[in-house]
């Protein structure tokens, strides 16, 4: 059997690319280890899948924060608007939401699933499920062809891998590339979790559990040294805390994790007030309840399940009369409304992070063609290669370009 070009993954970075390299007139094969397509973009964006964000080049490139040089070339070659323009030639209507996210008109993944599909069977690829990569053939440093699980070996020119990372285990995404790509001679950046959840042992995190805060600002921290603040939504989960501006937070402070050093994640409750401002609008508060007691006195500034914690932390007696509360006690409230402290004492498990950090040595790769400089023929695209960002949908935009260049130089 014989192709021009085979891909391996069936996720974003390989579908683009098999149907990009296919639409050039390449015999192309594009093999997915799992039952069907797009197993891990079907969870991505809670199910509704940020396909990519409008952000202009520049602050596309501040939304990755290593290696951003070497995607200079995949992103102009492939770019969020090309993207956007592919996906709705292929009959799927997108939108645009807070901050830049671009979604499918539908909020459904499975949209842009069977968008994808439909590229590939347009250019008429060759698609084979149930399948995964053992290995390559190569003579005198070029590809000549691939090895699968059934023993089968594929005839091709160029190989592209596009096996993703170690996120999402479920999904197919076990770090298979790493071992063929090293196989091959390649160095691999060690894997680690990237935008991934944060744990706290804090007494008060259980109690705080499902509840969701909108529009506030946090400061990560370690050893008492500002490493990243950011202003938007993040939830309390039962084992610590999770949501955009978290998992963002994750990437900056996971090497202090694995330091020990003493991380905290401090939460501007109030971020649109000054501690000025904020004092006149408790006292307003207190005012309207005078004769009510402190733990009564809260419902208006703050959500139902924070109350009791904010109030067993800032020391003040619940049941004492509003009227009898002092300057001070009132002082100490507000300090600790502008800034909410958790402990952070470690990341969830790399299977539970959004994406993989690390993965093949980008300084190996050609960043235009995404061909190894070490064997003529063989390409990686995606998350597989150490390139990763914030969310957004930045992460994926990487997979669909890298993808993209591959596909077109293969």
């Amino acid at each position: 059997m014989r192709y021009d070009v085979v891909v391996i993954g069936g996720g974003p970075a390989g579908m683009i690319a098999a149907g990009t390299a296919a639409s050039r007139g390449k015999r192309t094969m594009l093999v997915e280890k799992n039952e069907k397509l797009g197993k891990k973009l079907f969870l991505t964006g809670k199910g509704r899948c940020n396909i990519t964000n409008t952000a202009d080049f520049d602050e596309f490139m501040k939304n990755i924060p290593r290696n951003s040089k070497f995607f200079f070339s995949s992103f102009k070659n492939f770019s969020n608007s090309d993207l956007i323009i592919l996906l709705e030639s292929l009959g799927l209507k997108t939108k645009i939401e807070r901050g830049g996210r671009v979604f499918p008109e539908s909020d459904k993944s499975s949209d842009v699933i069977r968008a994808l599909e439909r590229y590939l069977n347009k250019n008429k690829v060759d698609i084979k499920l149930n399948n995964r990569l053992l290995g390559f053939r190569q003579e005198n440093g070029a590809v000549t062809g691939t090895i699968l699980d059934n023993g089968q070996f594929v005839e091709c020119s160029s190989l592209i891998i596009c096996t993703g990372g170690l996120s999402y285990p479920q999904t197919g995404s076990t770090g298979d590339g790493y071992a063929v790509a090293e196989k091959a001679g390649h160095t691999i950046i060690e894997p680690k979790p990237s935008l991934v959840p944060l744990v706290s042992e804090d007494t008060f995190i259980k109690e705080l559990q499902g509840l969701s805060l909108k529009n506030v600002s946090i400061k990560a921290s370690a050893d008492g040294k500002l490493l990243y603040e950011d202003f938007g939504e993040m939830l309390f989960t039962h084992y610590g805390l999770s949501g955009p501006i978290i998992l963002s937070a994750s990437y900056f402070i996971a090497d202090s994790l694995r330091k020990k050093k003493n991380t905290k994640i401090s939460i501007d409750l109030k971020p649109a007030l000054s501690e000025e401002e904020l004092d006149r609008r408790i006292i307003r508060d207190f005012e309207k309840n005078i004769n009510k007691q402190f733990k009564n006195s809260l419902n208006q500034l703050l959500p139902h399940k924070l109350i009791p914690v904010i109030i067993s932390l800032s020391g003040i007696n619940e049941s004492k009369e509003v009227h009898q509360i002092t300057k001070q006690e009132r002082k100490s409230l507000i300090k600790l409304l502008k800034s909410f402290t958790v402990t952070v004492k470690d990341t969830r498990p790399i299977d539970e992070a959004i994406v993989t950090s690390g993965g093949i040595n980008l300084k190996e790769i050609n960043p235009k063609t995404m061909e190894s400089k070490l064997i003529k023929g063989l390409y990686f695209a995606g998350e597989v290669i150490d390139l990763d960002a914030f969310t957004g949908g930045f992460n994926l935009q990487i997979a669909f370009s890298t993808g993209y260049g591959a596909g077109f130089y293969a």
